[in-house]
């Protein structure tokens, strides 16, 4: 689907993807993402054939980043919508130069600051040539790839992306929880 916006801003976009990934949200249908696992920061693996026909969200993340604390909101919003069958992905990266050194260092630094409990890997990369083959996925269907840490992509029920944002777009956001409830009206 083609945003409107995108036009009116990619001029002023170029250089500022941080800006761009949050103001111009990508709402695409660009065919199914396979599922995927990723390995657990608490052991064993996540596999995202669990919501099979429901939404989940993946998000890159970083303990020592700006925007740190959307963890907060990020449980917040698994916690409202977990009951239902949404999942979330929470996906520690040093992309950007934010993360700590070890994952023992992301869990502890999580759950003693965020009390996270929603499902989380271990450190990896989310761009380039490096990144976890979702996000080579995602970029190759839908043209997004993260700009920062806390960029955000949906999957719907069907397994599409349906949206991405970058870090300025909060995960309580009325943009995310719409379709987050949308998806799971679809799945009921």
């Amino acid at each position: 689907m083609k945003n409107i916006y995108k036009s009116a801003f990619k001029g002023a976009a170029v250089g500022l993807g941080l800006l761009a990934s949050s103001v111009m949200p990508s709402t695409v249908s660009a065919g199914e993402i396979e599922y995927y696992t990723f390995p657990s920061i608490y052991g064993g693996t996540i596999d995202t054939k669990q919501w099979q026909g429901k939404p989940y969200l993946v998000v890159n993340t970083a303990s020592l980043c700006g925007f740190t604390k959307q963890y907060t909101g990020l449980q917040e919003l698994y916690d409202k919508y977990r009951e239902a069958g949404f999942g979330m992905v929470a996906v520690p990266s040093d992309d950007f130069n934010q993360e700590l050194a070890t994952d023992a260092e992301v869990k502890n630094f999580c759950e003693l600051n965020y009390d996270i409990n929603m499902p989380m890997t271990e450190t990896m990369s989310v761009k380039g040539q490096k990144a976890h083959p979702f996000f080579k996925a995602v970029k190759a269907q839908s043209g997004f790839a993260p700009t920062w840490n806390f960029s955000k992509i949906l999957i719907g029920s069907d397994g599409e992306v349906i949206g991405s944002w970058g870090p300025i777009t909060k995960p309580l956001s009325g943009k995310i929880t719409v379709l987050i409830e949308g998806e799971l009206s679809k799945s009921n």
